[in-house]
């Protein structure tokens, strides 16, 4: 648990410090994307303020009018000092690195450097929806390797799905989620060097998308893809942009491995010229000097996710829920309701469209959750519930939920 603040202060839960008025007056997506009297438990932005290293960080660029152009490397080396203190990689190194705009961004970037239009991407199903959107409108090939039932990595179908990605061109490559959204799963250091041996016997090329890498839950160590053996020819991407709640603020990393830093020194120049200044301040100061307000999150979250546990016990028994490892994403298997979970004609990857039961629970619950059948193959039946936010919303959130079921189910 964390202690005192700097000034002595008592340390504070930040999902505890903003009322629901006063995440009302947001104007992000989360909060304005549904009507008033809906609860919104479903993009990927918490219901917190900024950590105080970030806020100064900003105020003080906006009152010096710092508002140009980006320079220099602080925000890799700010990186670098957290990876150390926080996951042991002390061989980074930022003349590997390259500011993008942000993660997504940067991994079609990436891509664009190792694959070519037409070669299969492989991503372990379901997840994170912008991998099918963003890997098809670059003109490759979705593949997927569903997870097992343990909803981890399952290594048998990633190794078929990598022989069958060697089918549609000479550059395949595997787009990581590290941690994985929806399912919350950490994967282990022995998962990982499981997925490198098979890459390398395939000649898959590995992209880590790890962006919710600060956010590995008590119980849970994150491990850094590019610190396995046998990762030194993959690329990972990060930023601050979960973690510490700066998704306006764009900036994100690209790092490659040793073997694959002259791919990356081939990213065109006007990649570099996405992020703001703002944004690199930003991100550069939550890995800087955001750990103890990170490290209240963190322990505010995981009263979340026992708070979770508990309320789904009593309002939603029917509900499958496994314990996430980190993020702040729970991933509901809602098969047992008894709603209709035909999904929508289309393609995984289109998060806005909802189906079978986030449509019931925004409909009569009026709590908005994201629908699982745009994380492909295995979402459908599924909500994911984004539980960043403060113990009265999401206790309201799951009481309400468990009368609409009941109502549903009433005779």
């Amino acid at each position: 648990m964390a202690g005192p603040t700097a000034d002595g202060s008592p340390a504070q839960n930040p999902l505890t410090l903003l009322t629901l008025d006063d995440l009302r007056q947001r104007t992000s997506v989360k909060w304005r994307m549904h009507p008033p009297d809906v609860l919104p438990l479903w993009v990927a932005e918490m219901d917190v303020p900024l950590a105080p290293a970030v806020a100064g960080a900003l105020r003080r660029a906006i009152d010096l009018g710092d508002t140009g152009y980006p320079h220099g490397t602080a925000y890799a080396e700010a990186l670098g000092g957290f990876a150390a203190e926080r996951w042991g990689w002390h061989d980074f190194r930022v003349d590997r690195t390259t500011v993008v705009p942000d993660v997504m961004m940067g991994v079609v970037e990436v891509l664009r450097l190792v694959t070519d239009p037409g070669d299969a991407v492989v991503v372990c199903s379901p997840v994170y929806p912008p991998f099918y959107a963003f890997v098809s409108h670059a003109d490759r090939r979705v593949i997927e390797a569903p997870l097992g039932g343990d909803l981890r990595i399952d290594l048998a179908a990633l190794d078929e799905a990598f022989r069958r990605a060697r089918q549609y061109g000479r550059r395949p490559a595997f787009l990581l989620c590290n941690p994985h959204n929806p399912t919350g799963v950490v994967h282990r250091r022995d998962e990982l060097e499981a997925v490198a041996e098979l890459a390398d016997r395939h000649g898959v090329r590995v992209v880590s998308d790890e962006i919710h890498a600060p956010l590995a839950l008590p119980g849970a160590r994150f491990t850094p893809y590019l610190t396995v053996p046998g990762a030194e020819n993959a690329f990972a991407l990060t930023s601050a942009s979960k973690a510490w709640n700066l998704a306006g603020l764009k900036a994100a990393l690209a790092i490659a491995g040793p073997r694959a830093a002259a791919d990356l020194a081939r990213m065109p120049e006007e990649v570099g010229h996405g992020p703001s200044h703002l944004g690199i301040l930003a991100h550069t100061a939550a890995f800087r000097g955001g750990g103890g307000w990170l490290d209240l999150l963190l322990d505010g979250l995981d009263a979340n996710r026992t708070l979770l546990e508990t309320l789904l016990a009593k309002h939603l028994p029917s509900v499958g829920y496994r314990r996430p490892e980190g993020t702040y994403l729970a991933w509901l298997d809602c098969t047992g309701l008894g709603v209709d979970t035909e999904p929508p004609a289309g393609e995984p990857g289109v998060a806005s469209d909802l189906a079978g039961p986030a449509r019931m629970f925004l409909d009569r619950a009026r709590v908005a959750l994201s629908s699982g059948h745009v994380f492909g193959t295995g979402g459908t039946g599924f909500v994911r519930l984004n539980f960043a936010t403060t113990p009265a919303v999401l206790t309201e959130a799951v009481t309400r939920m468990g009368r609409a079921v009941g109502a549903q189910q009433a005779p």
